[in-house]
């Protein structure tokens, strides 16, 4: 299946040579030159890489991606623009882009760092209608992307990554904050509820996660 990318610029001739030139590559472009039209297609749909521009109409992209990574997306980001002060960089990477590309730029460079991030081999555990990747803590419930909590993110990522294995109720609580026997009950029912994963208790020993 093609990886999916997200891509705003709202310059038409750099956003219809840089599409075009990632589709040769065998990447699935979804374009979009303002950031609302960006808004709308990552709430429609999943992606694996998004490519924004920053001086774009309606909302620029540095508050495009903050308020993606205030909803939990952690979809990886390239920031291609024309501002080059430190404050506009440092801001992009505080707020979760993995790189930044400064204007002019030669469209294969581009490329180049597109390849180098979804060539990274993702470890995707799956379950059910569940993917979790490993690498960016993302999990996606039938291909959307479902925001956990701090304590149910650690809860699952112990459960998902030891599947059929029975794990102490010891080593579940340390991932709560106040922790208790009762604490735990309340907060892998949240999880279950949340994710549909299917814990079983067992009784004085510990609980676990069995294979689908």
């Amino acid at each position: 299946m093609s990886k999916k990318i997200l891509l705003l610029e709202d310059d038409t001739l750099l956003l219809q040579t840089l599409q075009e030139l990632l589709e040769s590559e065998g990447y699935a472009v979804t374009s979009v030159a303002c950031g609302n039209d960006a808004i709308d297609a990552s709430y429609e749909d999943s992606f694996d890489l998004y490519v924004f521009d920053i001086n774009v109409p309606d909302m620029n992209g540095l508050e495009l991606l903050e308020s993606l990574r205030n909803a939990d997306d952690n979809t990886p980001a390239i920031f291609i623009s024309a501002l080059i002060d430190l404050q506009s960089i440092s801001k992009a990477f505080e707020i979760g882009a993995e790189d930044y590309l400064k204007k002019p730029f030669f469209p294969e460079e581009l490329l180049l760092r597109v390849n180098a991030k979804l060539s990274r081999k993702s470890v995707a555990i799956r379950y059910r209608d569940l993917e979790f990747d490993s690498i960016t803590k993302t999990l996606r419930k039938e291909g959307k992307v479902v925001a956990l909590g701090e304590v149910q993110e650690q809860l699952f990522e112990l459960f998902i990554t030891n599947i059929s294995k029975v794990l102490d109720k010891e080593i579940l609580m340390e991932c709560l904050e106040k922790p208790s026997p009762e604490a735990l009950r309340v907060a892998l029912t949240k999880l279950k509820q949340t994710t549909g994963l299917e814990i079983k208790n067992l009784r004085g020993i510990g609980y676990i996660l069995e294979q689908s």
